[in-house]
């Protein structure tokens, strides 16, 4: 009896299948939205009978997609055998799919394989009434619309990211102006959290331990952030905790770009309208452009937060322990980075060593042994050093600094812009050689054997062309940024001015690399030297007049090292 009644149940049960897509949203579309929807199938379900009813909703998805959840749960329980519900409903077959694949083997093969019922509304489609020759049609049909839809917006994005309007919604920092919706301004609030990630980083907290603190503080993260201002961001799950923050956003704001103030498009790009997943793009495809907006980040700020996280200056010991110099030095003979250790008999007696010194990498002859207290006292030394250059002989500072950042540089970058402006020229007549030979094999002027040659050679010249011409844009992109940084540079020295202890962001602001030298025996003393490199200048040289405190230090039994300043870079 008991069994009569559960099959009696489910032949009375269907299942109302919803679901609308965020252009659905955007357009405020009131016949397509969930609730128009349900009213309408609840309604025609009654009428057919059916007095149990079961809903799927699938809000803000593509019908396009096979990632959806609860498509995917009610297909699942019909395939299983055991569904609760003999049939489905949708307001129409785009509902309901625009795979014509999948819908159609959903449709002719596992529905009435398991006796569902299948109903549509808009078409009048009812399985119940015999098969539908039209339905593979209307299956194809609206996977073409899809397709369609996809070319058009696609094409439209081209125009507009090309244009310089940003193609996604602005990031946790920034908000969409209120008098222009196509640019952004800086959202005060969430550009201060933005402010005080990126001073934490170069303070020396990893991304991590960034994270920890914004939930100590009850910082709501961006997701939570967003809503509790009433922007709709389609997509993003509801975290349970609205102040827990994990270090992958921790990481994503280190990384954007955009806080400089500038527009990044074409980020990613999918190889299908039926494939969701955004594969990262090339420098070269993306469109950028620069100081678009108010930037909550400094560009000199961004780009020593980037240099940091590129020198994975935070490389630890075997048993975790990290040091600010990690990733910093590098032995000036074989070029390779240097490796920090602890004494294993005195664990503190921390030190650097060289890790192309017997090593399958390199056969560097000497390990470059250096101890960490005697480096600190060292490049402290110097780093005073510099900033009495700085403040003493201001104006032959800030000549040097900017002798030392742009004369080079600005040498390069004139040489690299007319290399660039002929690279643009033979661009541009390669298209017109192009065209010409075209036009000449169309009159018979050229046969096609030799017009298919030509157009190959052309072809991979051009590829060539736009390649290199990308790359060279982006090396005079990074000189030009590299110069803007100078005047930054020289106030950044002037802050350590009464510097007494040494930081991790003192390293990070000033330091670009610091190459050590093998020690050498001079007069029964080991004589140490380093090359430091400072951001935007490199090496100089400072006047002898401003000398540098002696410092000696017993490293280990009977040994004395003595640091010996270098006075040309080297």
């Amino acid at each position: 009896m008991k069994q009569s009644d559960n099959r009696k149940n489910r032949e009375h049960t269907i299942a109302l299948y919803l679901r609308i897509t965020r252009e659905d949203t955007d357009k405020k579309d009131e016949s397509n939205s969930i609730t128009n929807q349900r009213k309408l199938l609840t309604g025609i379900a009654k009428e057919k009978g059916y007095t149990n009813i079961i809903e799927f909703v699938d809000d803000g998805i593509t019908g396009t997609s096979r990632d959806r959840n609860e498509f995917n749960r009610m297909v699942a329980a019909v395939e299983s055998g055991q569904s609760p519900f003999t049939a489905i409903i949708v307001k129409d077959l785009s509902r309901f799919a625009r795979d014509h694949i999948r819908a159609d083997m959903l449709i002719e093969e596992v529905f009435p394989f398991h006796d569902i019922r299948l109903i549509s509304v808009s078409e009048g489609l009812d399985s119940a009434n015999g098969e539908d020759e039209f339905t593979p049609f209307r299956n194809l049909m609206n996977e073409w619309y899809a397709r369609d839809i996809s070319k058009k917006r696609k094409l439209t994005n081209v125009v507009k990211g090309n244009a310089g309007e940003p193609l996604s919604p602005p990031p946790y920092g920034y908000t969409k102006n209120p008098d222009n919706p196509k640019s952004w301004v800086i959202d005060i609030e969430a550009a201060e959290v933005v402010r005080r990630i990126y001073d934490m980083y170069l303070s020396g907290k990893g991304s991590e331990q960034i994270a920890i603190a914004l939930t100590d503080d009850k910082i709501l993260n961006p997701t939570h952030y967003w809503r509790s201002k009433g922007v709709n961001r389609g997509g993003l799950k509801a975290d349970k905790e609205p102040y827990y923050w994990n270090s992958s956003a921790v990481k994503k704001i280190l990384s954007l770009q955009e806080y400089c103030g500038d527009v990044i498009n074409f980020k990613t790009y999918s190889k299908s309208f039926k494939l969701k997943k955004r594969i990262p793009n090339t420098e070269e495809n993306m469109a950028i452009f620069k100081d678009v907006h108010e930037a909550v980040i400094e560009r000199a700020t961004w780009t020593r937060v980037q240099d940091r996280h590129d020198n994975s200056r935070k490389r630890p010991t075997r048993d975790g322990e990290k040091n600010m110099f990690s990733g910093l030095l590098f032995c000036v003979d074989c070029g390779h980075r240097l490796n920090y250790h602890f004494n294993q008999a005195n664990h503190e007696i921390k030190y650097f060593n060289c890790s192309g010194n017997n090593s399958r990498r390199s056969d560097c002859p000497t390990t470059h042994y250096i101890r960490v207290d005697f480096l600190e006292q060292v490049v402290l030394g110097e780093i005073r050093r510099l900033t009495r250059y700085a403040s003493k002989h201001e104006a032959e500072f800030a000549r040097v600094v900017m002798g030392y950042s742009q004369q080079a540089d600005n040498t390069q970058r004139e040489r690299k812009i007319k290399e660039l402006s002929k690279m643009r020229s033979r661009d541009k007549e390669l298209d017109k050689l192009f065209n010409s030979m075209y036009e000449d094999n169309v009159a018979g002027k050229i046969d096609d054997e030799r017009f298919a040659r030509m157009s190959r050679q052309y072809t991979i010249e051009q590829k060539e062309l736009v390649e290199r011409i990308a790359a060279l844009s982006a090396e005079i992109d990074r000189q030009t940024e590299k110069a803007m940084t100078t005047d930054t540079f020289i106030s950044t020295v002037r802050k350590y001015t009464r510097a007494k202890k040494l930081n991790e962001r003192m390293l990070v602001e000033l330091i670009d690399r610091i190459e050590v030298h093998q020690s050498e025996k001079v007069d029964g003393v080991h004589q140490q030297k380093l090359t430091i490199y400072y951001n935007c200048i490199g090496a100089i040289d400072i006047p002898e007049a401003l000398t540098m405190p002696d410092i000696t230090m017993q490293t280990r039994r009977g040994v004395t090292v003595a640091y010996a300043p270098l006075q040309k870079a080297g």
